[in-house]
């Protein structure tokens, strides 16, 4: 399961670097873009959440939603992810899921790779 997560974190990430997909803001105007797996991956997170509570749901959403809004002020703080030997991929911790996100420094862009139920371990 974790080498299938972590391959298809990758292929996303070669889809940016190699330029195969476009990718659209998380909102207009912003510098953060969501990739399609981290697209799908939330829709599927949202479902299994609604099974267990709607309020919870639409709370992890709102509280997503503001992470990721701000993710540009707090780069900083997020650790190495654990799914990439790489610097500039980094980890949101948000309510047991793991947000893996990339780094564009040169162009200035935030790539959402994935959302991963985190108690996959590595």
């Amino acid at each position: 399961m974790l080498s299938e997560t972590k391959k298809k974190l990758q292929a996303e990430l070669n889809n940016y670097l190699e330029g195969k997909l476009e990718f659209e803001g998380y909102y207009p105007g912003m510098n953060v873009f969501p990739s399609p797996l981290y697209k799908e991956q939330l829709q599927e997170a949202l479902e299994f959440i609604k099974k267990e509570n709607e309020i919870t749901e639409s709370s992890f959403q709102l509280y997503l939603d503001t992470i990721i809004v701000n993710m540009h002020t707090k780069v900083k703080k997020y650790k190495k992810s654990i799914y990439f030997d790489n610097e500039n991929v980094k980890d949101i911790q948000n309510q047991g899921f793991t947000i893996p996100f990339f780094v564009d420094e040169k162009k200035g862009i935030y790539l959402l790779l994935g959302i991963v139920k985190s108690e996959i371990t590595v």
